[in-house]
């Protein structure tokens, strides 16, 4: 198996995203990860409500990754669709999932959640 096959899988075992899964640091407190592809329309708007709530909260980070371009973590995680958006704690751990365009009341409500 290929190594960035398996540091993905092993980052799903783990439980835990890092900065290598990830491909930038996460969120001190918290993170929202989404996956996109890019002739997709609802990750457009999904980016501009995840990285306007990101804006509004110390600490978290929005972090955008290309589904097309990392396969490997994107089967190990079981994504399916653009935009999937996941929810991380501050040690990198998936708290919250959803698929499709979130509201940006539900982000809010999914980070306080966590936070």
């Amino acid at each position: 198996m290929p190594e960035h096959v398996e540091a993905a899988g092993a980052a799903v075992v783990r439980g835990r995203l890092g900065a290598g899964e990830l491909g930038r640091e996460p969120g001190r407190r918290a993170s929202l990860v989404q996956f996109s592809s890019a002739f997709c329309q609802p990750c457009r708007a999904t980016r501009r409500i995840l990285a306007e709530v990101a804006e509004m909260v110390d600490g978290v980070a929005h972090i955008e990754i290309d589904a097309e371009r990392n396969l490997p973590l994107v089967r190990a995680l079981g994504v399916e669709k653009t935009p999937t958006v996941l929810v991380l704690d501050g040690a990198g751990r998936i708290v919250r999932r959803a698929a499709g365009m979130p509201r940006k009341a539900d982000v809010i409500a999914a980070l306080g959640a966590v936070l």
